[in-house]
């Protein structure tokens, strides 16, 4: 098999990882599995993976972790592993985005005489940052460290909104702290307070524009230590005491005394200073750091938990911690301990009833990030979806991509309504779902809505007036399938046969005569000339992707894919050149385009379903080879050891999914299609004390057929399993072989169907 993936760097930081790990492993984890020791968050950190490195808990509100100088899209996280130079440490940082933002209240420990500028890429001389090597960095889930070249150590650990700082300086130094409002990472702050409270207390705030179209944080910073004196500055320019609003405020802290450690501690709110206060007092009240950093690693133990591994290869169970570690990341709790949050329209929220979230990555996350968390986390679930709900609310329209609030209407489809669907469909009652389903229909028919119109009007999007218009359609048609299911089952019949027959608006675009899904024009005709393998990132007929990667874009219905194609045999046929097919993108392509096997790209979302097409067609054994190919190389225990962007759990939640053995290929149908299991038992640990084990008997790395299956100890003929099934515990047998047992799940009563 053709790919494409860049040399591996060295293993030091695994090793960093563990030894700073050992350091803090509480008593009380001596009699239980450690889950955090085999988590490296370091991987993802180099090349195109673009994770957040620092302290944080579980959907934390807080992420605090080291700053580089933005230099573009590999720093859309702040921080990047080939960097070494650091600017500060930050509270709020994405995790595997494309884009960047972010990167609110940075602070900076340094000695020597006052100063606030942050440097230039190559040059820091008289600058606030400082240099920086790896050797002295040390990061484990909920602990981040780092001995910087300035001689500043600096600790971090958090709560779900307060983070704990604890900087070490040399001995017969001045003890500096930069708070630097001015700087974000690839945004623009455009009002900034500062104001020294007591001698120990400074509150402040932060707006911006970038990503998100409006971003506001404000904080309550709390010392352990007192203050000398807060210097403040417009940018880098001196502006007095105490006190100072502007659109670049910075802050520099002189504390008092010599004592070599300061704590800090910093409380964030989207509301207000008093309610960033209040989140510090409600969840950090002493100042025990290593306490903190425990609770921390307890409360990563108890979401790593909901899966325990048996295997051999430590490496293995190593990447797979590690991506759960990343898929635990976001969503973002956004509300404060009162359940106060600041809506996308600026207002705020009082009295919840549910725990408000954010950084919703939904185009990338709805494919298995959410189906994922309808297994393991269905305590989430309800509040995921009154977020969504509340959000429709405060815009007019189910979030696209929300950011802490405000909608970046970034990515095509409204792909909300899938994740909605699914919760519905699998029993999820904690939402309301008549309201859930209104707000559905009407994210459906809104008119400022990116092609909808056209849709409404033609039943396809000319490719000719709407940019990328081809994957905005197709995105909507498979957004259509959940709303036609869920319409389905609350009796709405004139609905579901309007919404089934959008759901198969895809075949509008399918061009039997090439085989290939291909742009349409306004006057009916299709897009000519037509080049499936070229991609014109942003401004072409498909986003982040191109014809070969959409053909095979119709997760809803592949039946009804494999019957536009002539039949199994062509289709087939068809899927194995996807993996074979060779050419160049062209020098306007995607960046995101990635891990390619052939023309399939494992680095972006809109091709993770493909692998898992060919049991449709009755021949499961190919799907097993290709995941078990791309477990095995596109996921690894180094920096570079994501072939793409991790978009906000998604790119390991198809890891962790896949090991399992199974993968939810329609959005919103509940039905998982068996791969080619990981690992020689793994068992999910769900509500009530019951638990599902998938066991592959004779697991190797060649033996990555399956030969029969056993469900609950009776034979079981199906190349696919219902959630109702896995959710009711049991057990899930694979026998496993080196050569493919080609009558498996090849009948057509034992393949996976599309409901409808």
């Amino acid at each position: 098999m053709n790919f494409i993936h860049k040399p591996l760097m060295s293993g030091i930081a695994i090793c960093l990882t563990f030894f700073a790990y050992s350091c803090a492993t509480p008593e009380k984890m001596e009699n239980k599995t450690d889950f955090t020791a085999y988590v490296d968050p370091y991987i993802g950190s180099g090349e195109h993976g673009h994770v957040f490195v620092g302290a944080n808990v579980p959907f934390g509100a807080v992420q605090v972790g080291p700053q580089n100088i933005f230099k573009g899209w590999d720093w859309c996280s702040g921080y990047h592993y080939s960097d070494s130079i650091i600017i500060g440490f930050s509270h709020t940082h994405l995790s595997g985005t494309g884009c960047s933002d972010l990167g609110d209240i940075l602070l900076m420990p340094y000695t020597g005489e006052v100063r606030t500028a942050r440097g230039e890429q190559d040059n820091i001389e008289g600058a606030a940052s400082s240099y920086y090597k790896h050797a002295n960095e040390a990061v484990a889930p909920g602990y981040y460290s780092l001995l910087m070249d300035n001689g500043v150590k600096a600790e971090l650990t958090a709560t779900e909104r307060v983070a704990l700082h604890r900087y070490t300086y040399p001995s017969g130094s001045e003890h500096r702290l930069l708070i630097n409002l001015k700087e974000g990472i690839g945004d623009k702050a455009y009002d900034t307070y500062l104001k020294k409270i007591d001698e120990y207390t400074i509150e402040g705030y932060r707006f911006s524009k970038g990503w998100s179209p409006r971003h506001k944080v404000f904080f309550t910073l709390k010392c352990d230590q007192p203050i000398e004196s807060l210097a403040v500055f417009n940018d880098d320019e001196a502006a007095g005491n105490d006190e100072l609003t502007g659109e670049s405020v910075k802050g520099v802290i002189t504390f008092k005394g010599d004592a070599p450690t300061a704590l800090v501690k910093v409380a964030i709110s989207s509301v207000s200073c008093e309610n960033a206060l209040a989140n510090l007092r409600t969840e950090l009240s002493h100042w025990d750091f290593d306490e903190v950093r425990n609770e921390a690693i307890d409360k990563w133990n108890d979401q790593l938990s909901c899966i325990s591994i048996d295997t051999k290869d430590e490496r293995a169970k190593k990447i797979f911690y590690t991506a759960m570690y990343h898929a635990f990341i976001a969503p973002t709790l956004y509300c404060d301990a009162n359940g106060d949050f600041r809506g996308h329209d600026d207002k705020v929220y009082t009295n919840n009833t549910w725990k408000n979230y954010s950084t919703f990555s939904l185009w990338d996350t709805y494919r298995t990030l959410h189906p994922l968390f309808t297994i393991i986390k269905p305590q989430y679930v309800s509040d995921l979806v009154n977020s969504m709900l509340s959000i429709y609310d405060q815009q007019e329209k189910l979030p696209i991509w929300p950011l802490i609030g405000g909608e970046t209407d970034q990515m095509p489809g409204y792909s909300a309504v899938p994740i909605i669907a699914d919760a519905y469909l699998k029993g999820f009652t904690g939402f309301d779902a008549d309201r859930a389903y209104r707000y559905m229909v009407a994210s459906s028919v809104y008119e400022k809505q990116n092609g909808v119109p056209y849709v409404l009007e033609k039943g396809y999007i000319p490719c000719d007036k709407v940019r990328e218009a081809t994957s905005i359609a197709m995105e909507y048609a498979a957004d259509d399938w959940g709303i036609a299911l869920m319409a389905k089952k609350m009796g709405k019949t004139e609905d579901y046969q309007n919404y089934l027959k959008r759901g198969k608006y895809y075949t509008q675009y399918f061009d039997k005569d090439i085989n290939f899904i291909r742009p349409k024009m306004n006057d009916g005709s299709w897009r000519t000339p037509y080049d499936p393998i070229q991609s014109i990132h942003s401004v072409g007929d498909f986003c982040e992707g191109n014809g070969w990667h959409y053909t095979f874009f119709v997760p809803q219905h592949p039946e009804g894919l494999i019957e536009l194609m002539g039949g199994d045999a062509p289709f087939i046929s068809k899927l194995d050149s996807l993996f074979l097919v060779e050419g160049e993108l062209g020098e306007n392509a995607s960046p995101d385009i990635s891990g390619l096997i052939g023309m399939y790209a494992h680095g972006n979302e809109p091709s993770h379903h493909v692998t898992y097409l060919y049991p449709y067609a009755g021949e499961q054994w190919k799907t097993a080879e290709k995941v078990r190919y791309i477990q095995d190389v596109f996921y690894t225990d180094q920096p570079e050891g994501i072939i793409g962007n991790e978009d906000c759990g998604q790119m390991s939640a198809w890891h962790i999914m896949s090991a399992l053995g199974f993968y939810q290929v329609n959005p919103s149908n509940g039905v998982f299609v068996f791969g080619s299991p990981l690992f020689d038992k793994a068992s999910v640990h769900l509500p009530e004390g019951k638990t599902f084990e998938v066991v592959a008997q004779n697991n190797s790395k060649e033996n990555v057929y399956i030969q029969s299956v056993l469900l609950n100890g009776k034979p079981y003929n199906n190349s696919y399993i219902l959630y109702d099934d896995i959710v009711k515990g049991g057990n899930l047998t694979f026998v496993m072989g080196n050569t493919p047992n080609k009558e498996f799940g090849a009948a057509p009563e034992n393949r996976p169907k599309t409901a409808e």
